[in-house]
């Protein structure tokens, strides 16, 4: 009897000790899984997108960002083999300048490849929901690089950051979260000071950052020619694209940021189609040059940029060094913003220098969700930038008052808005369950700003789709789950 009750212990300690290991296995999955802001479902209306891209849900997908533009761009595989753009996120804020961080402090959000893991993604951020960018890579850290904690997140705030709305990182949450639970074991990041074109190559040809700048090109180069996820290395202190072990070799090549590159070769109908981009885009930025295009004028007097939607709802809103071709704001005034700005915003300085850029609009975007102390752009008598476009363009009076969301009247005083001073965004690493919550500095600036509501309306509002039931209905699996295991191997 006695020996009985003793393997009955032992075989339930072994079973309880087999769940605890199986849980350890999925500790990612869990905790992407339990919380309630992290497991909205991906909207309606994107997974018709996809299934008319030929994509899946579950599908990898890729982030490409560009501070002067201020967009970030989301990719997904389609089931051919390629990525195609699913959609294109307006920035909210960023700060610092055009160019790589190089310090703790200097306010500069990184620019370079970085790989998003389970285990970067944050449920449980002071800014609603964020993922760490994984900076400094192994690039960054043997130029002795340093910072900790750059994000992108939600609240519309930076500091070093990459801003978005909480709607909108809500959504890129979730796409990133089912990539996951798809297979994908980490998402490439990818982020420039702007679309490497031969006009913005010929606009910033003076800038210092130019020699890096073309060398993160070549991956940007890469990527366009083969819309693949260019496979990233480092060596000698400089990025690698799509190495391959040379033919007849039978070591695996083997990278260190630091140390002298390994002989490798890249596949050569990449080499030949990305080689073929480069030497046209070059003759294109020198017959631009020939022809006197301006020299992109650098004010460090400016902290960051905000993409035009944002600025156009905000008292003295600026897109400070995004879009810094842009003519104005008065194209976008009426457009709806992607989700709800904070009243703590704090938009850029106003960038002075001459623009002509193309503009961005947003037509199919949610109506923004402004708080009763947000300020929304109006056509008043009052007087003002708006009350004088009205009047140029003939838009009544103060009888017909326009404004872009659902507000209360307009207060007639500016309250100035203050720098909140955010303190970076603390490290959380996702684990099993739901830990007892330990406030921090962050939280409190959090709490004493504005309550925003756990889940956006914009993204509740669509119908909503299971996050577990695997890929679309005829699916068909594009890329093993395992097919990313040798990606970004000198950053682990």
């Amino acid at each position: 009897m006695i020996n009985r009750s003793i393997v009955r212990v032992l075989v339930t300690s072994a079973v309880l000790a087999a769940g605890l290991a199986l849980a350890g296995c999925n500790t990612d999955e869990i905790s992407l899984a339990n919380n309630a802001k992290a497991n909205q479902p991906v909207p309606a209306r994107l997974i018709a997108e996809m299934q008319e891209k030929d994509m899946d849900l579950q599908s990898p997908m890729l982030v490409r960002l560009f501070k002067q533009e201020a967009e970030l761009e989301v990719w997904k595989q389609t089931r051919s083999g390629q990525f195609a753009l699913l959609k294109t996120y307006p920035i909210c804020r960023w700060s610092g300048d055009l160019g790589p961080k190089v310090k703790e402090g200097d306010r500069q959000a990184p620019e370079g490849f970085y790989a998003i893991s389970p285990a970067q993604m944050n449920p449980r951020s002071a800014y609603y929901l964020s993922f760490n960018t994984g900076f400094p890579n192994a690039f960054d850290k043997s130029l002795g690089r340093t910072g900790s904690e750059l994000m992108v997140h939600g609240d519309c705030s930076s500091r070093g950051c990459y801003a978005m709305t909480d709607e909108q990182i809500a959504e890129i949450y979730s796409l990133g979260r089912e990539s996951f639970f798809g297979g994908q074991r980490s998402f490439q990041f990818a982020a420039f000071p702007f679309k490497m074109t031969p006009v913005n190559m010929a606009r910033h040809r003076n800038n210092p950052n130019m020699p890096f700048w073309k060398m993160i090109k070549q991956g940007y180069d890469h990527f366009e020619v083969t819309k693949q996820e260019p496979k990233v290395e480092f060596c000698e202190q400089k990025y690698v694209f799509d190495p391959a072990a040379p033919a007849g070799s039978t070591k695996p090549l083997v990278f260190n940021a630091a140390a002298k590159c390994p002989a490798y070769s890249v596949p050569s109908e990449i080499a030949d189609a990305v080689a073929a981009k480069q030497q046209q885009d070059e003759a294109r930025t020198n017959e631009l040059i020939a022809k006197g295009t301006p020299v992109a004028m650098r004010r460090p007097d400016i902290d960051g940029g905000m993409n035009k939607i944002f600025a156009s709802k905000l008292p003295d809103g600026s897109t400070g060094l995004s879009d810094s071709e842009a003519p104005g704001l008065q194209s976008v005034a009426m457009a709806r913003a992607p989700g709800t700005i904070p009243p703590h915003v704090n938009p850029p300085k106003p960038n002075l220098a001459p623009s002509s850029a193309s503009l961005f609009a947003a037509p199919d975007e949610p109506t923004v969700a402004a708080s009763p102390e947000t300020r929304v752009a109006s056509v008043s008598s009052e007087g003002g930038f708006f009350s004088s476009l009205a009047k140029k363009v003939g838009i009544g009076n103060s009888a017909e008052t326009t404004a872009v969301t659902s507000a209360p009247a307009p207060v007639a005083a500016k309250p100035k808005v203050a720098k909140p001073g955010r303190p970076a965004e603390p490290a959380r690493p996702m684990v099993a369950g739901t830990p007892r919550q330990v406030p921090t500095p962050a939280d409190s600036k959090v709490a004493t700003a504005a309550p925003r509501p756990p889940l956006k309306p914009t993204v509740a509002a669509d119908q909503p789709i299971s996050s577990g039931g695997g890929s679309l209905a005829g699916a068909a699996a594009v890329v093993p789950a395992n097919s990313f295991d040798s990606r970004f191997s000198a950053t682990r």
